[in-house]
């Protein structure tokens, strides 16, 4: 693959658009994407990013909320968003002859939409029950809760969904001078992956996405300071479930192709260390897994797990006894080559859809990251060796230590799992 996998231009009015053309498909993926997430809100905004996202969804000058979904399904179309920490994506994905048209709708959808009182009064009962059920999701919740504490006041700390107290005062007023904040065209990145010309892409977005005019707002860099912490949730439930870790690598962090192949080792497939021995050797969970987090100025690196109550403690002691191992002796070559045809492997099937190439575009761009070509990412992924695994796991093991669980124990009886 060459360098020149992608085509990139700026519309007159400073709005960014990214392209992949792929010949041997007959859809395009297409996402408006916004520089916009948690981290960007004050804390009396807290949730007003996802807020945001749905109520694009509630009706425009010229569409109701039923016209836009009947826009999309008249076309055979997905629709959907997403919102996370540091971005918002509005996407489609479309058969290449409704390019024109769904451009246009999305754009409609972001440029125009109302944010009518009704609508918000209504969406935020929405989004209330959003909350809710995360709240009842103690495998969804326990993440949150490992985030707050890795954190603490940093931004990216912060729950998406935001919280009930904020959530409910969102109204017109609110939504608009947050969208005229953040929307701004220096804030938009449009990219197309699929069958389509570049040239075609750029001038639809020219023509129907209309914004305020004005650069990208500026974030700060703030390294967290993050100390050792242990925070619970007691819930009456039938597992525990518990998210351990430390504070990881940014995005641009050269030692992240490290990482991620000691993560995968550790814990990121069914051959990983954690699912065999708390799995498959010992019973002691359905699920348990690891991962890692990377934003602008800081990332996480944790593992889950959710285990009946009476084997809490064994399953901490078994995360912290591979946590040690890894430490104390390294990898093998066998681990290794593993881990690195894994996620080479998954690399090259995730290039199999256009979402994921669309998204692959997206994100890099968005959050100012650099976009590699596939043999790119193939050689940075070969580079890595037993001992720059070594040195990443001590360079980020050995961190101050965070615990989060959410179930039926009381946080004295397990602070002494911190050590």
């Amino acid at each position: 693959m060459s360098d020149t996998f992608y085509d990139r231009s700026v519309t007159s009015t400073g709005i960014t658009v990214l392209s992949e053309r792929i010949d041997t498909v007959r859809s395009v993926a297409i996402g408006i994407w916004a520089a916009v997430g948690s981290r960007d809100e004050a804390p009396e905004e807290a949730g007003m990013s996802h807020f945001i996202e749905h109520m694009m969804f509630k009706g425009t000058p010229t569409r109701t909320a039923a016209e836009i979904s009947e826009t999309f399904d008249r076309m055979g179309a997905e629709l959907n968003a997403f919102t996370g920490k540091e971005y918002t994506c509005y996407y489609s994905r479309v058969l290449d002859t409704n390019v024109g048209p769904a451009i246009e709708a999305l754009s409609d959808m972001v440029s125009h939409s109302l944010m009518a009182d009704d609508a918000c009064e209504s969406e935020r009962e929405v989004v209330l029950e959003e909350i809710s059920r995360h709240e009842d999701t103690p495998d969804d919740k326990v993440h949150d809760l490992f985030a707050s504490a890795l954190w603490g006041d940093h931004p990216v700390g912060r729950p998406v969904l935001g919280r009930r107290e904020t959530v409910g005062g969102f109204g017109n007023a609110a939504s608009k001078d947050y969208v005229s904040r953040h929307y701004r065209t220096g804030d938009v990145v449009v990219v197309a992956s699929g069958h389509m010309e570049h040239e075609a892409i750029v001038a639809l977005v020219e023509e129907n996405l209309r914004l305020p005019e004005g650069p990208r707002h500026e974030r700060p860099h703030v390294t967290p300071s993050v100390e050792s912490r242990l925070q619970v949730v007691t819930k009456d439930t039938e597992q525990a479930h518990i998210c351990w870790g430390v504070a990881g690598l940014h995005a641009q962090h050269p030692d992240r192709f490290a990482l991620g192949v000691m993560d995968a080792i550790l814990g990121g497939g069914m051959s990983s260390r954690l699912f065999q021995e708390i799995r498959e050797k010992r019973g002691l969970a359905y699920a348990v897994f690891s991962y890692h987090s990377l934003f602008l100025d800081t990332g996480a690196y944790t593992v889950y797990a959710g285990t009946r109550p009476e084997n809490t403690e064994q399953v901490v002691r078994l995360i912290q006894a591979e946590v040690e191992r890894i430490l104390d002796s390294g990898v093998t070559e066998d681990e290794l080559h593993r881990a690195k045809e894994s996620i080479k492997g998954s690399m090259v099937l995730g290039l199999e859809s256009t979402s994921n190439r669309m998204v692959r575009l997206g994100k890099s761009e968005i959050t100012h990251g650099t976009i590699l070509t596939m043999d790119e990412l193939v050689d940075r992924i070969e580079a890595v060796d037993r001992d720059w695994v070594a040195r990443v796991a001590v360079d980020m093991l050995t961190q101050p230590r965070v615990l989060a669980i959410v179930g039926p124990h009381d946080i004295g009886a397990v602070t002494h799992l911190l050590g």
